[in-house]
């Protein structure tokens, strides 16, 4: 029993040992790469530059909002009917226009009324009221004639004594008086022949363009709270519903509309570091984003010549955000697809020497 355990638990710790090196040794070997989940994007240039694209409608993502705030009362393009191709001057939605409906009737009314007034004084004198005038003249004058064989006689009768002075200074006064009464029925024959003054008529047809300009102005903002397709496009986004209120301007935009029946646009983003190496004109090449093995060939489209701090994020943990970037439009064919408005790609142009 000595002699067994004398050779047997060396034997036995030997062999644990072993057994614990090579348990060592495996573990510590370095294990082989793991394949990326998603190939990373190859450029066909020889020369290239890189950035991130970013797929907007040709005519650029059109934000709609509403002129006048309010509630929306009815929305012809609703959210299942996202996509929907449009045309310009298509209804989207419609804000809030009753009040505005009951003020174009009171602007109608007052309307009518100056032109009615107007209607009015140019229509002076009526044709009744020229009878009376002028008889009222023959009236006037008949007075005048006979004060006038009154104060005659009494001229001659005065001086024999026939008559008492006051008798004659009565008759005298009142031919004076007989006279200004013709003098004034004659003065109001003139003024309602002569019709309206033209001032009045001047202050009345202003009045009259005051009114039209309020019943154009109501008719405006009728049409303004009617908001229509500023041109010809696909509906992209829709966020707004019947019942929702609006305001101006808009927490965010209410339809987003873009044309992309034609081609489709990617707004590339250059860092200001590679902007020496890009001349314009060159090709490019786009993927979208987990699917490098796709490639869209790219037509350059324009510059736009004002570098900008970056907007467009990728999420990369070593992104900078204080970078600027200069923006390059490339075209991609609408049959190229699929690409949707907002997709983010990979882009690779060719760089100069």
């Amino acid at each position: 029993m000595k002699r067994v355990t004398k050779y047997l638990l060396p034997l036995l710790a030997t062999g644990m040992l072993g057994l614990a090196l090579y348990q060592v040794i495996g573990a510590a070997q370095t294990l082989p790469l793991p394949a990326p989940p998603v190939e990373p994007p190859r450029t066909a240039f020889s020369r290239t530059l890189g950035g991130t694209g970013v797929v907007e409608a040709w005519t650029e993502n059109i934000s709609i909002g509403a002129p006048l705030p309010g509630i929306v009362l009815e929305v012809y393009v609703p959210v299942e009917k996202v996509g929907q191709k449009v045309n310009k001057g298509d209804p989207l939605f419609l804000v809030d226009n009753r009040q505005l409906l009951a003020t174009l009737k009171y602007n109608e009314a007052n309307l009518r009324a100056a032109r009615a007034q107007l209607a009015k004084l140019e229509a002076q004198p009526r044709a009744e009221e020229v009878p009376p005038s002028e008889a009222k003249v023959s009236v006037a004058q008949a007075n005048v004639a006979m004060q006038e064989d009154l104060a005659d006689r009494a001229r001659r009768l005065g001086p024999t004594g026939a008559l008492a002075t006051e008798e004659v200074n009565q008759r005298l006064l009142g031919l004076g008086m007989a006279q200004q009464q013709l003098a004034q029925a004659k003065a109001e024959e003139a003024l309602l022949k002569a019709g309206a003054w033209q001032r009045d008529k001047e202050i009345t047809a202003a009045g009259i363009a005051l009114a039209e300009a309020q019943v154009t102005q109501t008719k405006t903002d009728l049409d303004r709270v009617l908001v229509r397709a500023p041109r010809d496009g696909v509906i992209l986004q829709v966020n707004v519903r019947e019942g929702e209120y609006v305001g101006t301007p808009p927490s965010q935009a209410l339809m987003v509309l873009g044309a992309t029946h034609e081609k489709l646009h990617i707004r590339v983003d250059l860092n200001e570091h590679d902007i020496p190496r890009f001349r314009p004109g060159a090709p490019g090449v786009a993927s979208p984003r987990g699917n490098p093995r796709i490639t869209y060939p790219l037509r350059f489209e324009r510059v736009e010549p004002f570098v900008i701090p970056k907007k467009s994020l990728t999420g990369d943990n070593t992104e900078r955000v204080d970078t600027r970037v200069l923006q390059v439009i490339y075209a991609v064919a609408a049959k190229d697809r699929p690409l949707y408005v907002g997709q983010q790609v990979d882009v690779f142009v060719e760089a100069a020497e």
